[in-house]
């Protein structure tokens, strides 16, 4: 373990501590004067925008993690249970988004959601509106449907993990004893499943939390998140010291909804038992 825990030092502790000591700086026109101060911390904390943009973007996370478990479940379940032949083929099939480009999969969405884009085109041409809506895009409802089609195989892989790892001697077991499928599934296949559901949850929230990329092509002004604007401190505008003080405070923002979601989960698989 040595050589791993050598490059998770320097390629992740170190940054994350030089963000750290950053965050204290200050920003002084081109230079950045080094000390110890909390003057970007309690900018943060004086300026409601940006914490406006921390919570859509802990709520846009959380949209999408409640989004992509609904829909990689019963594609996960599928495969685990109804799949006999070709298996293999199916995860492979599962792996077909990620050869494309994120970047091409979000201008793809862009296309879609458009003013003059498939969805309204179609409902134009159906005669269910009768101008094209502007609603689509530019708000956290177009960033929430392209990081969930982004981050679905992320989801359905673990869980398709865990799924695969039931023995069927329970379900057997539980059939003999009465219970109907549905029963079966709450009682058996849903608690031992809920291991991969949070490893699935949390691949996808950490990072769509701090993604800049979709937020800046479909989101919009009204669907900017926090990563939107720690990245244009770190370029437009060059004030690193402020970037650093804001990428620590939506690390902690992170970590602490990562725990308490990672505590309900636990709760959701203590009363299923």
């Amino acid at each position: 373990m040595s050589p791993l825990l050598v490059v998770m030092v320097i390629g992740v502790g170190a940054p994350c501590l030089l963000l750290l000591v950053m965050s204290f700086w200050q920003q002084e026109s081109y230079d950045m004067a080094a000390g110890w101060g909390l003057g970007n911390y309690v900018k943060f904390f004086q300026t409601p925008f940006y914490q406006v943009l921390v919570l859509r973007s802990i709520g846009v996370a959380l949209s999408v993690c409640a989004l992509t478990v609904l829909m990689a479940y019963p594609v996960a379940y599928f495969v685990a249970f109804h799949v006999t032949r070709y298996r293999s083929l199916w995860l492979v099939l599962l792996t077909v988004p990620f050869w494309t480009s994120y970047l091409l999969r979000i201008f793809a969405w862009k296309v879609v959601l458009g003013y003059n884009g498939v969805i309204n085109s179609g409902l134009v041409s159906l005669g269910v509106i009768d101008e094209p809506l502007s609603v689509l895009l530019y708000n956290p409802l177009a960033v929430t449907i392209t990081l969930t089609h982004a981050w679905m195989p992320f989801v359905v892989l673990p869980i398709y993990v865990s799924l695969a790892k039931i023995p069927t001697e329970l379900l057997a077991s539980a059939s003999d004893l009465g219970d109907g499928p549905v029963r079966r599934f709450l009682r058996v296949i849903l608690p031992l499943s809920i291991p991969g559901v949070a490893s699935g949850a949390m691949l996808v929230f950490i990072p769509t939390v701090g993604d800049y990329v979709a937020p800046m092509l479909v989101g919009g002004t009204s669907g900017s998140m926090i990563g939107t604007v720690i990245a244009a401190q770190f370029g437009a505008a060059d004030n690193w010291p402020m970037g650093s003080a804001m990428s620590v405070i939506s690390m902690l923002a992170v970590s602490l909804t990562a725990i308490a979601m990672q505590f309900g989960i636990m709760q959701v698989r203590s009363r299923a038992r």
